[in-house]
């Protein structure tokens, strides 16, 4: 069984397909789930949306395909994400998407 994906306040657990963000439990469809395991996978590391839609989608990229974007911006609202806090989900222009891992601490 694949383990528990932790990134900051976001918890994965693929054998059950749950998600948990701040302690609450998330709906998400099974292609945002999808999305969602693929990034936090890769946190810190940038995502084409080729990859997202190969690996999520199951089909072959299109560069005038905006449902990728779609189900990105779905995920973001359940998360809560907005432009004041940066979100978690961040754009890379022209290439694809990032999940973010929090900021660590420096130690004085």
């Amino acid at each position: 069984m694949p383990d528990v994906i932790r990134v900051g306040d976001v918890e994965l657990d693929p054998a059950t397909r749950s998600v948990r963000h701040r302690g609450k439990s998330l709906e998400l469809t099974s292609v945002e789930f999808g999305l969602l395991q693929v990034l936090l996978r890769e946190a810190g590391r940038v995502v084409t949306r080729e990859a997202l839609v190969d690996e999520v989608l199951g089909r072959k990229f299109s560069p005038f395909d905006r449902s990728i974007d779609m189900h990105v911006s779905k995920v973001r609202r359940k998360l809560g994400d907005s432009e004041e806090d940066g979100g978690h989900i961040k754009t890379i222009r022209g290439v694809g998407y990032m999940f973010a891992r929090p900021a660590t601490k420096a130690k004085k």
